[in-house]
């Protein structure tokens, strides 16, 4: 584990900042290490506001797109939401369908099959559509790709609106409207959405033409935030509103779905770390285990007690996805050792029985003990099938797109990919792999990092500390929870191993020159092992996360430790 120390920002912008907002310099520091300078980025920044939500209209198409759907709506056509079978794609049909449905009948959905039809528009789901009549198709995080579908779709006189947010190809699809910011030609001011993201400016634009206001909107925002934080896109700007926002529905107003997953949790509040683990899991598991539609049925759904029925059933497929989970990582870890692939650049590793809606979460695990770029094969029909996953700063897209004349289609983004292949190709493309990786990785990109934003002592965390951080939140990519470091740390004497198979750590910190003889609580999960370094009274360092810890009603602070020097 390498540590490395942020790059603090030059003295005058930190002191400028901490004046204007009258916080500590390290606190201005963790501010400016966003990008955030000025008091009114600040303002912007603790304060979110749906004032600040872009004019959906200035998405290249959304006119095209409004003006499409409002003539299907005058004519009475049949549209079709269709979605893939991940929490972005459930949770985007979901939102978009169900606003339509508010104001409009002839509305269905469709979710491809992950197993017989795969990732994205399907031929199938085309079929589908044109034996039912739809002659509108809405794609939603999916269809940016989707040349020969739409396509065939036109063939048979059904028009396709796409609401993607991966990255395009050369040439895009013939369809109504085409509406990804990552286009070239778009000139939208935030081009991180993500696919429910996009659902939601379309509905953010047909609201508009129909006289409501976003707050008639907010509703929909558990969805939203949802696939944010599933989707793992940048915590900024317009998704960081979006988040903001949506938390506050799943917390005090979520739709029946949610809130029957989530009424077991003894949690009063729920932040985007709860949304990541606990409901986002559960809304992925049906489209792994079963079929994505049951998600759709469940976020849909606004009678109480039949979604209680539909999340039991999905708290069962999440079970059920937990044990192939641990199954399949046992025998990729023993297939790694056969073949005694230790120590190569990359991991690669298939098995023709593996259940390919976990093989991404097989691909994740493996990647804690070999912190490679991983790859999972399994069978699917005749070809092969893997799930791709990276490690920090390494694009795993760039690296199948050189080794791309052994695959037979492939599609994701800089940390996950998709694939396919023949049998016989299989070989040869893993020593193509295994090469590019070796030839374009970094050494220390093979080492797991943490980031550390900035050094404090132990007497710097104040009641007022916490409340401030409380309000970086919501948390994730490009505004993480902040990571500290202490030096010159001993434990109190009360170090011990805590779990099943003791892997982590349980401890109680102090510095020589703190006030507090107890000590500060801290957790370390997985940091078992570390326990030696802690107990002979020799100080060590620390490198770790001011959380809440919330027990029997009672909320206190304790660490959240990531490494220990």
């Amino acid at each position: 584990m390498r540590w490395t120390l942020k790059h603090k920002p030059s003295k005058d912008k930190i002191k400028h900042l901490a004046q204007a907002l009258n916080v500590e310099d390290f606190v201005a520091q963790l501010l400016v290490q966003r990008g955030i300078e000025t008091f009114e980025e600040a303002k912007h920044f603790f304060r979110p506001s749906l004032d600040h939500l872009h004019d959906p209209y200035l998405m290249k198409d959304m006119d095209k797109a409004i003006e499409r759907i409002e003539n299907a709506i005058e004519n009475q056509e049949r549209i079709l939401v269709f979605g893939d079978y991940d929490v972005d794609g459930t949770t985007a049909v979901s939102l978009v369908s169900s606003y339509l449905k508010s104001f409009y009948p002839y509305v269905a959905t469709y979710i491809p099959d992950r197993y017989d039809e795969g990732y994205g528009v399907s031929f199938k789901g085309i079929d589908f559509a044109d034996d039912n009549e739809f002659t509108l198709i809405i794609a939603l995080d999916c269809g940016i790709k989707s040349i020969d579908h739409v396509a065939y779709a036109k063939e048979r006189n059904i028009d396709f609106i796409i609401c993607d947010h991966h990255r395009p190809g050369d040439t895009l699809p013939e369809a109504v409207a085409v509406l990804d910011p990552k286009r070239t030609d778009c000139t939208y001011p935030y081009d991180e959405l993500c696919g429910c993201g996009i659902g939601f400016k379309l509905i953010q634009a047909l609201g508009h033409k129909r006289g409501e206001t976003i707050e008639d909107l907010v509703p929909y925002l558990d969805l939203v935030a949802t696939a944010i934080a599933a989707d793992i896109v940048p915590i900024t700007g317009e998704n960081r509103v979006l988040a903001f926002f949506g938390l506050q529905v799943i917390n005090n107003n979520p739709r029946p779905g949610i809130k029957a997953l989530v009424h077991q949790i003894k949690k009063q509040t729920l932040d985007i770390t709860d949304v990541v683990f606990i409901i986002a899991p559960r809304i992925n598991a049906a489209g792994r285990i079963k079929h994505g539609n049951h998600a759709v049925k469940l976020l849909s759904e606004f009678d109480f007690e039949q979604a209680q029925q539909f999340a039991s059933e999905i708290e069962q497929y999440n079970a059920d996805r937990k044990d192939l989970d641990k199954q399949i990582t046992k025998e990729a870890f023993e297939q790694i050792e056969k073949n005694r692939e230790q120590e190569r650049f990359t991991t690669v590793v298939f098995q023709e029985d593996w259940h390919k809606g976990v093989i991404g979460i097989v691909a994740s695990r493996l990647i804690e003990t070999y912190y490679r770029p991983t790859l999972v094969f399994t069978k699917s029909g005749d070809k092969y099938a893997a799930s791709a996953r990276s490690v920090k700063g390494f694009d795993v897209y760039n690296a199948l797109e050189a080794c791309s004349e052994h695959l037979e289609q492939f599609g994701g983004h800089m940390y996950a990919a998709g694939m396919t292949l023949k049998a016989e190709n299989y070989a040869a493309f893993k020593e193509a792999f295994e090469a590019q990786v070796q030839k374009t990785i970094h050494p220390e990109q093979l080492v797991p990092e943490v980031e550390i934003d900035a050094e404090i002592n132990f007497s710097d965390i104040t009641p007022k500390l916490c409340r401030i951080l409380k309000q970086f939140e919501p948390f994730g990519p490009m505004n993480m929870t902040p990571v500290f470091l202490t030096k010159n740390v001993i434990d109190t004497g009360y170090a011990k191993k805590l779990g099943q198979e003791e892997e982590h750590l349980k401890l109680f910190v102090k510095q020589p020159q703190s006030p507090e003889t107890g000590g500060i609580p801290a957790i370390g999960f997985g940091l078992g092992n570390k326990i030696e370094l802690t107990t002979n009274q020799k100080p060590f360092q620390i490198a770790y996360c001011i959380d809440e810890n919330e027990w029997n009603g009672t909320v206190s602070t304790q660490l959240r430790l990531k490494s220990i020097q």
